[in-house]
């Protein structure tokens, strides 16, 4: 075997090695996570033309993004789009869904109790107990503390 130096090989790593492309990773994340959110916020002006008020748009907004991205999670759709925008889908409400839907489909063939429920929230479970953990302990701050 040839005897190569740390410079040459570090050279050839370099020459062989797929460059990054943060940029585009930027630019295509911005773009898809600003079309979601603004698919959100158009949802969330037609239901306020309908006559709802603050707090019943802020929760169909809320379930129906839910649904949406659930929905084309369950098509395979949310994936395609995941894999071109990276984070952009991950961020929104859409990427929780995604986040959930995600592992059950993947072990549906295993059963609806030890496939689809058991591995739910195999993702989002540590986020949701995390979530909730902070929340309690920041409403016991609130009423010990009146902050």
């Amino acid at each position: 075997m040839k005897n190569i130096n740390k410079k040459e090989y570090k050279e050839y790593v370099e020459n062989i090695s797929p460059k990054p492309t943060y940029m585009r990773n930027c630019i295509r994340a911005f773009i898809v996570g600003g079309i979601i959110c603004t698919i959100g916020q158009f949802i969330s002006n037609y239901l306020e033309g309908l006559g709802l008020n603050k707090t019943q748009v802020a929760t169909a907004t809320s379930i129906i993004l839910i649904f949406s991205g659930a929905f084309l999670t369950g098509l395979g759709v949310y994936d395609k789009i995941g894999k071109f925008a990276g984070a952009g889908s991950v961020v929104p409400i859409t990427g929780f869904a995604n986040s959930i839907v995600s592992p059950a489909m993947e072990y549906k063939r295993e059963g609806y109790v030890f496939g689809i429920a058991a591995k739910m929230f195999s993702v989002a479970g540590p986020v949701l107990v995390y979530g909730f953990g902070s929340s309690v302990i920041l409403g016991m701050f609130y009423l010990l503390f009146k902050v």
